[in-house]
């Protein structure tokens, strides 16, 4: 099957969907699958030299909506190169792009939304979600409405997309979603993020492994590890990029509780110093208002990491079904619920639960098993019958 993907940027700092396609490439590259990306990115990017899949960048795309007028004619000439075409992502030019040069090729297309519907940024930009709604009904919607299947990688996630816009219906699908194992050269990762951290060392501690935004509540983390610093020996290390420049506004708030020099500001990691962080941890702590997966939460997982996070994390029911971490509500007392309940835990209790986390790692998100979902859906949107199929 030839897959052509369509994303905004494949720029690794911004977020998920470029883990999410980096990992499912990978398996079904294995699996005799040809995979090809068109993004929005400047040809000249320096990511771009290092980027493990052929790419067709047809940027620079620009702001805010990254809008590009080499996109649409390409996938006009193109089309017929590809078997189904997977749109990642909503809110910029390529999905709106894709469907405009799609439209009138007879290639069938997929949209991945990537937690991209949930109704928490209705409440938490209101405003913002008034402009949405008008450009949903004028064109947003259609690239939905026209897809084959819309992608959902929970129950959750897509029950709560539906009640966020008003118009245009569409064939929602739910598939499992995994990330690939964690590799096993475990002391070279340890020694790597050790180089990196030289503070850390010997000095146990909790990580937060994301994006720095609000959205992923790094501010409920540091108000409760505040109320908790005093009885317990561990650091707090908040390692990801800082998109918005939300990490002054933190530090600051950090200074004025009095744990500043306990808070660790690691920057974005990658390689074999994030596995190392991952593994070098006593838990990954998660803190978000709205998560459709959460990536690190699997690799975290797959380390024999626990877990900490919320509910709003689509995946808790699987966490907290194998046992492989602790679940709470997205609010200031849920957080300090979280550490102060993990900061108790003896040791046997604390191993029985990284064995817990490790097993559920295999049982619900192994890449490997996982992308089974992913294939079938991309080839019953191949053939046209996905809708049929999940009519």
């Amino acid at each position: 099957m030839r897959q052509l993907h369509l994303m905004a940027s494949t720029d690794p700092k911004s977020g998920g969907p470029v883990e999410v396609l980096l990992t499912t490439a990978r398996v079904m590259h294995e699996r005799g699958h040809t995979i090809e990306v068109a993004s929005l990115d400047d040809p000249n990017a320096p990511w771009l030299a290092t980027f493990p899949l052929k790419i067709h960048p047809l940027g620079p795309g620009t702001r805010p909506f990254a809008f590009s007028r080499r996109f649409v004619p390409w996938l006009r000439r193109k089309a017929t190169d590809y078997d189904v075409a997977i749109v990642h992502g909503l809110w910029n030019f390529s999905s709106a792009g894709g469907w405009l040069g799609l439209g009138k090729s007879r290639l069938p297309y997929l949209v991945f939304a990537h937690g991209m519907l949930d109704p928490w940024f209705r409440k938490a930009y209101p405003l913002k979600h008034v402009f949405k709604q008008i450009y949903w009904s004028a064109l947003e919607g259609r690239v939905l409405r026209d897809a084959e299947g819309v992608l959902f990688t929970a129950d959750d996630e897509l029950a709560l997309a539906r009640t966020s816009f008003r118009g245009h219906a569409y064939n929602g699908v739910t598939i499992r979603l995994g990330t690939a194992d964690a590799p096993s050269n475990v002391e070279n990762q340890v020694r790597s993020f050790y180089s990196s951290c030289p503070h850390l060392d010997g000095r146990p501690f909790l990580l937060f492994l994301s994006r720095i935004h609000p959205k992923k509540g790094c501010d409920l983390l540091i108000d409760a590890f505040s109320r908790i610093a005093g009885s317990t020996n561990f650091e707090l290390v908040i390692a990801g990029p800082d998109q918005i420049g939300w990490r002054s506004s933190l530090e600051e708030r950090a200074r004025r509780l009095g744990i500043s020099h306990r808070v660790h500001w690691a920057g974005m990691l990658t390689g074999d110093i994030k596995w190392g962080a991952l593994r070098a941890a006593r838990a990954l702590v998660l803190p978000s208002h709205q998560e459709n997966f959460g990536v690190v939460v699997a690799e975290a997982m797959a380390c024999s990491l626990p877990v900490l996070i919320t509910n709003k994390v689509n995946i808790w029911r699987e966490v907290q079904r194998c046992g492989g971490g602790l679940v709470s509500d997205d609010t200031d007392e849920g957080i300090f619920n979280l550490l102060h309940e993990f900061s108790a835990l003896d040791g046997e209790t604390l191993q029985a639960m990284r064995n817990s986390a490790r097993n559920g790692f295999l049982k619900y998100f192994d890449i490997q098993s996982t992308t089974n979902d992913f294939e079938a859906a991309c080839a019953a949107a191949a053939s046209l019958q996905l809708r049929v199929a999940t009519r």
